[in-house]
């Protein structure tokens, strides 16, 4: 594996990392379709989990199959599949490795009134499936985010020490957020800023709206001219906040949308400098031709020059 110019730089970002951990970076970002542009399409299919089965596989029951997201992700020519312990476990040896995963070692259920997940995979579990990333979430807002950041710490400890990368999910929710505040345009910034200071080499948010939620921040982005205007100009800005783009940041595809919608979504991350999207539903729910060419689409968008 020849890396690229720009998957060089990337790597010099990431100035306190040991060659294991680099090595893994690189294999995401030099795998399949978008390997060595700096860019990443990712396929998370952790959403057993956070919604339950039926929700999330029943539009597609060829999903219900561990197999089937291996050989989505694959197929698609993707940089890497992201999944819980059972579902990696489940095709590890028929899939090693074919494609760098990662394994998501904290989750939530639909079953829960707390913001709050559990721990339910290790760095060792990692290890032993061949992973090249350890996956978490944290809630920045929620009443148990303290705990969560502190988990996190110490399992990117531990996951670096190994030699493994860290990509963490920053989904703000809590008391003080509404809906509208989860995603709006200051939150979005501060998850991903937060993410960024925990350690994060790819950082997930979700695409940041426009309304503005936090009153002391609505000021500074008022007088400072912080400009919102378009999805765009947001990701930008979302970018400034992971270190001045020093840190990889993907944007979750969210709930089930149309392809003129999610595509004039990826259109809008690349064009803000983005380094990609991290889309589960909107491709595995699709029947597996539609899918394919729907994440062939995003690939397309993501090699143009922005």
């Amino acid at each position: 594996m020849k890396l690229t110019r720009r998957v060089k730089e990337i790597l010099s970002w990431y100035e306190s990392d040991n060659p294991g951990t680099k090595a893994n970076l690189a294999r995401i970002l030099m795998e399949g379709k978008l390997g060595g542009t700096g860019r990443m399409v990712i396929l998370p299919v952790d959403q057993g989990f956070e919604h339950g089965p039926a929700r999330s596989f029943a539009p597609n029951p060829a999903a219900y199959d561990p197999h089937y997201h291996f050989e989505l992700a694959i197929e698609a020519g993707l940089n890497a599949y992201a999944a819980p312990l059972g579902m990696i476990e489940a095709g590890a040896a028929t899939f090693a490795g074919s494609i760098p995963t990662i394994l998501k070692v904290n989750s939530s259920n639909s079953l829960s009134t707390t913001k709050d997940q559990a721990v339910t995979g290790s760095v060792s579990d990692a290890l032993r499936l061949g992973c090249s990333a350890i996956g978490f979430t944290i809630y920045p807002g929620s009443e148990y985010q303290f705990e969560m950041m502190e988990e996190l710490r110490e399992l990117a400890e531990e996951a670096k020490a190994a030699g493994l990368a860290v990509v963490v999910w920053s989904y703000p929710r809590g008391p003080m957020l509404d809906k509208v505040g989860e995603t709006a345009f200051d939150i979005c910034a501060y998850a991903a800023h937060m993410a960024a200071l925990m350690g994060a080499h790819i950082i997930k948010v979700k695409p940041p709206m426009e309304p503005l939620s936090l009153d002391a921040a609505k000021k500074v982005y008022i007088e400072r001219k912080i400009d919102g205007s378009d999805m765009a100009a947001r990701i930008r800005h979302i970018v400034q906040t992971c270190f001045n783009g020093r840190r990889l940041v993907v944007f979750s595809g969210g709930e089930a949308k149309g392809t003129d919608a999610l595509l004039a979504e990826v259109k809008a991350i690349h064009a803000g400098g983005g380094n990609g999207s991290i889309v589960g539903r909107n491709a595995f729910q699709r029947p597996k031709e539609e899918a394919l060419k729907l994440l062939a689409s995003m690939i397309e968008v993501y090699k143009t020059k922005a």
